[in-house]
């Protein structure tokens, strides 16, 4: 049955696009690149969301796919294949790198969106390789075009400096990774959005604060004119000169008139800081990706509590890693497996990662009690990591320890 309905959001009035104009797209690009580049806060928020998911294990799940097109996949985006050896990654010549790619990917986050031109290239074996998965970042972005049902037809660039034309990429050559979208427009949701106010907020009072310090640290100048000068406004004048040109210094000093004055005055009663307030919104802001953990400032409370904060953060990174795995999935795997099998109709392989913040070092008591209890046992791979890893010299392949009657060894 044909499609009746639209989902087009240009049509809605009153619908759900921004409506702050300076977060509009493609203006909000500027606005969120700003944040990124000069806020040290948004930096440590993101580096919070997305360090986890970049430091956890990425492999290609076979999921019942014929071994070459496991091998295929595998070597194009130089992942290992689940179940192989740690570090045995296909060799490629082309210049995909799933570790850039994610890293990349994950600008979604700040931008609400991030683009990718996939480029392909027939190999000697006769086969399409994925040989650059090519970022089209949001800032050069001008244009996203979607139909009439919401899907996405292509994005348009901006023109290259000294060129007319604007790149044209369309659908079946793009990855577009789409970060909750709350409309057809494939603009997404940024994370940093709903910390926006509180990062515009925030400037202010550090502003404020500055100024604050700068002007009350050492206090107000004031000059005070002899009692009978020859020439008040003569006098004034040389004494506004005065306050306004002073300047501390090893060799600062003022030199008045006979009966003048100057002094350093400062303010009475107490200051308003802003300190609170900034500290607040910094606290907000983390708030808006739930990394609670960044305002724990070691005064004690609930560790239960903290806990369930954690435990809560690492669940949305999770859902993060998730969607990344679908959308990579559905336009990377599913897409070369077609261009190079296109009569094939089988399961394609799966990109997969290790849970969230599953990775945990361990200990030389932990790794003894796993021993113990017959739970690893040490082979010469893992006693030559463990030696590796403790910083212990390698094991003598000529010593052969003795045993007495009871087999126990004898050293």
């Amino acid at each position: 049955m044909a499609e009746i309905g639209h989902a087009s959001p240009r049509s809605v009035v009153g619908g759900v696009m921004e409506d702050n104009w300076e977060l509009r797209f493609p203006q909000s690009t500027r606005v969120y690149a700003k944040m990124l580049r000069q806020d040290a806060q948004v930096q440590s928020i993101m580096r919070a969301v997305t360090l986890p998911i970049r430091r956890s294990t990425w492999r290609v799940d076979p999921n019942g796919a014929p071994a070459e097109i496991v091998e295929h996949v595998a070597a194009d985006l130089r992942l290992p294949v689940l179940g192989q050896e740690k570090g045995a990654v296909p060799r490629r010549r082309g210049r995909v790198s799933w570790d850039a790619h994610l890293q990349k990917a994950l600008l979604a986050l700040p931008y609400g969106h991030m683009f990718f031109e996939q480029v392909y290239q027939p190999g000697d074996d006769g086969l399409e390789h994925l040989v650059k998965l090519a970022p089209r970042l949001p800032g050069t972005v001008s244009k996203i075009n979607v139909a009439r049902d919401g899907g996405l037809e292509s994005i348009e660039q901006v023109a290259l400096e000294g060129q007319r034309d604007r790149p044209v990429i369309p659908v079946n050559r793009l990855v577009a990774y789409c970060f909750e979208p709350s409309d057809s427009t494939w603009v997404g949701s940024s994370v940093l959005r709903p910390a926006y106010k509180h990062w515009v907020l925030r400037d202010e009072l550090l502003r404020l604060e500055q100024q604050t310090l700068d002007r009350n640290g050492m206090g107000i100048p004031l000059y005070k004119a002899s009692a009978t000068p020859e020439d008040p406004k003569q006098e004034m004048e040389a004494g506004q000169r005065i306050v306004e040109g002073i300047r501390s210094g090893a060799n600062a000093g003022v030199a008045v008139p006979y009966g003048a004055e100057f002094e350093l005055r400062g303010i009475n009663g107490q200051v308003a800081s802003p300190r609170a307030a900034i500290e607040y919104h910094d606290s907000m802001m983390a708030k808006a990706v739930l990394a609670h953990v960044l305002n724990l400032s070691g005064k004690g409370g609930s560790y239960a509590l903290a806990e369930t904060q954690n435990d809560l953060f690492v669940q949305s990174l999770q859902s993060i890693a998730d969607w990344i795995i679908d959308t990579a999935n559905q336009h990377i795997v599913e897409d070369l497996v077609e261009l190079s099998w296109p009569e094939y109709d089988g399961p394609a392989p799966l990109l997969m990662a290790d849970p969230i913040a599953s990775k945990k070092e361990l200990t030389a008591e932990a790794l003894a009690m796993l021993v113990n209890a017959g739970v690893i046992f040490m082979d010469p791979s893992s006693e030559n990591e463990v030696r590796r890893r403790y910083q212990m010299p390698q094991k003598d392949p000529s010593y052969m320890p003795v045993r007495n009657e009871e087999g126990e060894k004898n050293e």
